[in-house]
């Protein structure tokens, strides 16, 4: 039984209110599922008044890398989960139930999600779950999320071998990890650009982004002078800059895990003086512009998701998202809020809580989530979904890659 504080329902009422004109000018693709009744940024996780006293939550289980070197991509995703719980519940909630979402904090650590995961399902009998953040952490839970025959959506991971082992209950959401850097090589040999190098953390997500960097690089018959797989951990880049200048490196595609070390390899670049022709990376958030000011301008990098594209719903999820949590969205986010939309859809489709029931309606579904179009093969492998590349412009994003979905120019010689 859950219940709602009187107090908290007057402000609740306002901040509807408040939103109304929002509401009004949402789109009707938006309401796709019939499930995403927008609410404002004051909403709380608990449900409106329609639930007092009502029928039992459905409660759904995840983790999300709250703290550790994960922690700017899980914590964006969290928020994600958040506001799709909130609007779905202001909505009438999923099977005419409440939905109520249990997110621990893995810490970044693989060891730590899968006790977490294993907790949810065995102690806590929860009733559905959905992914964490990643390649490396997805890996390190699906197992035990397939021993118990639990679907398991996951929002963020992206390295195809995850989906090579057989598996039946794991669905992909993000493009996969081999292509995340094609756009970098596309863009370097269009600008006419022939020494190319290739850097990647060696981490699952990564070696696979990287090794498909450099098959695209092959593929175009282009120079790799340069490809390195580097520990995780390392926060010194200046010898690989040097390295970069000496080999007369012009475009450097680098895959990573953590945001740090994108930053790292930049300001490496910075100090040692050296200058590349484009620089690209494997994810593009905020921070990274935080962090680094100017620095920041004319940096290449891959995003899955941005809110100047045209899917079912971005602007209202956007305004909403900003004004809850006082930041623009991440494709971490909008990844999150999309694959509990899916999750939403595929169990109102079965009409059912049961994992074989929802699985056959994932592999049938070919629908647009705020976060794009989501399709997959039998693997549970997503076949539908591809990326942008954007450059940071002054400060902004700016997509530049592919053409088709350009918001505008790519821009040389900062």
């Amino acid at each position: 039984m859950l219940h709602v504080n009187r107090s908290q329902k007057s402000r609740d009422t306002q901040c509807q209110s408040n939103l109304q004109p929002i509401l009004q000018g949402a789109s009707k693709a938006f309401l796709l599922f019939g499930a995403v009744a927008l609410v404002s940024a004051c909403t709380p996780d608990t449900p409106p008044d329609l639930f007092i006293d009502g029928p039992t939550p459905i409660r759904v289980g995840a983790t999300m890398s709250q703290s550790g070197a994960l922690a700017t991509q899980g914590t964006a995703a969290m928020n994600g989960y958040r506001l799709c719980e909130a609007h779905l519940n202001s909505s009438g909630g999923v099977l005419n139930r409440p939905v109520e979402f249990i997110i621990y904090d893995d810490e970044s650590n693989s060891e730590q999600a899968q006790a977490l995961y294993r907790r949810l399902i065995e102690e806590e009998g929860v009733d559905a779950i959905l992914g964490p953040y990643g390649s490396t952490l997805t890996e390190a839970v699906a197992p035990i999320t397939e021993e118990h025959q639990y679907v398991h959506i996951s929002p963020l991971a992206a390295t195809s071998s995850i989906w090579e082992q057989g598996r039946e209950y794991l669905f992909m959401v993000l493009p996969p990890a081999e292509v995340f850097l094609s756009g970098v090589i596309a863009l370097g040999e269009r600008e006419g650009f022939t020494q190319f190098a290739v850097l990647q953390e060696d981490a699952l997500f990564p070696r696979a982004a990287g090794q498909g960097a450099v098959d695209e690089i092959a593929a175009r018959g282009l120079h790799l002078v340069f490809h390195e797989t580097y520990p995780s951990g390392v926060g010194d880049f200046n010898s690989i800059a040097q390295q970069l200048a000496d080999e007369g490196v012009e475009v450097l595609a680098m895959a990573a895990s953590a945001l740090d070390d994108f930053i790292a390899m930049r300001e490496a670049l910075i100090e040692t003086g050296i200058e590349l022709k484009l620089f690209g990376t494997s994810g593009a958030v905020q921070e990274f512009s935080d962090a680094l000011g100017e620095h920041a301008n004319g940096v290449l990098g891959l995003s899955a998701w941005e809110p100047t594209l045209d899917n079912p719903g971005v602007d209202t999820f956007t305004q909403t998202y900003q004004a809850r949590f006082e930041r623009a969205p991440s494709f971490h986010a909008a990844g999150a809020y999309g694959t509990c939309q899916i999750w939403a859809e595929s169990v109102r489709r079965a009409n059912s809580l049961t994992a074989d029931s929802v699985r056959r309606e994932i592999l049938d579904l070919d629908i647009y989530t705020v976060f794009g179009r989501f399709r997959v093969d039998e693997r549970g492998y997503q076949i539908a979904h591809q990326g942008v590349i954007i450059q940071w412009q002054d400060g902004e994003k700016v997509v530049v890659w592919p053409d088709e979905q350009a918001s505008g120019e790519l821009v040389r010689n900062w």
